[in-house]
């Protein structure tokens, strides 16, 4: 049974979400509802997709495995390839095996997507948005300060392990720097691996204190469904926003180039095939919606996350009515 703590954050949670679909009324995105089941999850490799099998009780042979959706952002891009405008739904996600304090398998994300915008102008409207909530929850903290911090990856880096990501060019020289300030890593770790590690250790639990920051600017390595910078193609139009050191949204400039998006998709999958994890069949819908998309900026956010920094809250479990722990 719920305690009351859990109540409370329903009843956060209902003022939230009608101050989100507010703002961004007001801003002109209308919202949109796309399926939970689909024929293909998104491809990040270190995330699992729950397995749904449809069995047609008329057509035995047309039976095959579906999958609940990782991000609805594969289905809401088709719809931005056939001229929807600026989109946004707040919708149900799930992700296997994650559960932790600030990670539950099935939890309520916000995903917003302004064509003819980039990765700048998607953080001006992000910024608006927790602002609003804020707001409609009597919360000046975290997010009533503006604007917030902007900071590139290489920067952020720098300030708190001193090194600097452009003299280490390959995992050797970053493993090395790694050691140097206390981090661990394994062999046959390669750049990213390495990244990640003094990333999570280092430099993510100080990030967004005191207001939240925007950290902008990947290597190029991590740019996902993002495009590179024109003026800098070493490093990803990508951001993530950060407060109190938790990780609330990720964001692009979109990637619109099919080629080049299904090469990424191809390497990821390899990826999860060589550390033996399940290889996802690519979405060819999408990557036709892909060259047909206009110039998009675009944003998925963790909405139970936000509701935890506005409630103080130290746990996910303590703003859902029937967290995983208890339900599943």
């Amino acid at each position: 049974m719920p305690n009351p703590s859990q109540w409370a954050g329903a009843r956060a949670r209902q003022l939230l979400q009608r101050a989100v679909r507010a703002q961004l009324e007001g801003l002109g995105y209308q919202e949109v509802e796309t399926p939970l089941l689909v024929p293909a999850p998104g491809m990040e490799p270190h995330i699992r997709a729950f397995e749904v099998p449809f069995v047609p009780e008329t057509d035995l042979g047309r039976a095959r495995t579906l999958y609940l959706h990782t991000s609805p952002e594969y289905a809401m891009k088709r719809l931005l390839a056939d001229g929807a405008g600026p989109i946004f739904q707040i919708c149900k996600v799930f992700r296997n095996g994650e559960v932790s304090p600030t990670h539950n398998p099935e939890f309520t994300m916000l995903e917003m997507y302004r064509p003819h915008a980039d990765y700048r102008a998607i953080m001006d409207d992000l910024e608006s948005v927790l602002a609003a909530a804020a707001a409609a929850l009597g919360r000046s903290e975290p997010f009533g300060r503006r604007p917030y911090q902007r900071v590139t990856v290489r920067e952020a880096v720098c300030r708190e392990t001193g090194i600097d990501l452009r003299q280490v060019p390959d995992a050797a020289s970053l493993a090395e720097g790694a050691r140097r300030v206390g981090v661990r890593t394994e062999p046959g770790d390669g750049f990213d691996d390495v990244f990640f590690r003094l990333f999570l250790e280092r430099v993510e639990p100080r990030l967004g204190r005191g207001r939240p920051a925007f950290l902008i600017d990947y290597p190029a390595s991590m740019a996902a469904l993002a495009r590179l910078s024109p003026q800098d193609p070493s490093v990803a139009e990508r951001f993530e926003l950060y407060a109190h050191g938790l990780e609330l949204a990720n964001g692009f400039s979109e990637l619109t180039d099919p080629v080049e998006q299904r090469r990424r998709l191809e390497e990821e999958r390899a990826f999860r095939v060589a550390r033996g994890r399940p290889a996802y069949p690519l979405d060819e819908a999408f990557l036709e919606a892909v060259g047909r998309m206009p110039p998009s900026g675009g944003v998925a956010l963790g909405l139970d996350r936000v509701l935890m920094l506005l409630l103080g809250a130290e746990r996910i479990e303590d703003v859902l009515l029937f967290p995983a722990h208890g339900s599943v």
